[in-house]
């Protein structure tokens, strides 16, 4: 039998401010909620509507975004959808949320921001700059300038 597939990619903005907590265990886990912009066909006008979502991103990728987002922040999530039911006052409650695996900023926190940043669960990225060109170094390896094919 095959294996399900779930991966999910947002583009879309924080409606609030991400918050941080820690779990009994130490690990930190973070909640932000993203607005999700569409546009659809309804006869000959097109409408706009907005989804709503929320996001969990856990340990150094959670005070990561709580770090450094804000609400009403450009981003790009990549995670996979984790639903949860419980009971509460004798009633079931269900949710579905997407747990982050990366979360890449997209638009700068003001005039001095180098623009487009990832968080991810791995090592962060370096920044290199030369002149106004920025340089994202994923290795241990520097890059050199002089060895960029174009």
């Amino acid at each position: 039998m095959a294996r399900s597939l779930n991966q999910v990619f947002l583009l879309g903005n924080l409606t609030r401010d991400p918050e941080v907590r820690q779990t009994p265990n130490g690990q930190s886990v973070c909640n932000f909620g993203m607005a999700l912009n569409r546009s659809f066909k309804r006869g000959d006008t097109w409408e706009e509507a907005t989804d709503f979502v929320n996001c969990v991103a856990w340990g150094p990728l959670g005070e990561r975004v709580a770090q450094y987002l804000t609400k009403g922040r450009r981003v790009l999530v990549q995670g996979s959808l984790r639903s949860s039911s419980w009971e509460q006052d004798g009633q079931k409650r269900s949710k579905l949320e997407v747990w982050a695996n990366d979360v890449t900023f997209l638009d700068g926190r003001g005039a001095n921001d180098e623009g487009a940043t990832q968080a991810s669960a791995a090592k962060p990225a370096s920044k290199k700059t030369t002149d106004d060109v920025v340089i994202e170094d994923i290795g241990d390896e520097p890059i050199n300038l002089d060895d960029i094919p174009f």
